[in-house]
């Protein structure tokens, strides 16, 4: 499984329903699961993101579709980072000369 940082704003529809985000988090969680991806963290942050997700999944395919499944509801736009842990990290190091 590869590792991603989910970072997520409310759109203004979003906000509409905001009191209504936990329960969309726990579906998007169901929803991700089908599409080959695992929410395994979720938290509602201050500053520049409104959500920070911890993600895994199969392959990048598994998370585009899983952002656009998300995006498609028009509640937050969704942007990912590529995670590394400090082992991978190691890894892509030894490889340098």
């Amino acid at each position: 499984m590869v590792t991603y940082i989910g970072m997520l704003n409310f759109t203004d529809k979003g906000l509409q329903s905001v009191k209504e985000t936990t329960q969309r988090a726990a579906a998007a969680k169901e929803s991700a699961k089908k599409l080959g991806v695992n929410m395994r963290d979720i938290y509602w942050t201050m500053g520049d993101c409104d959500v920070l997700c911890v993600l895994e999944a199969q392959d990048e395919q598994a998370l585009a579709a899983f952002n656009l499944a998300i995006a498609m509801q028009g509640n937050v736009r969704t942007r990912s980072l590529r995670a590394f842990t400090a082992k991978e990290v190691d890894e892509i190091l030894a490889k340098l000369s």
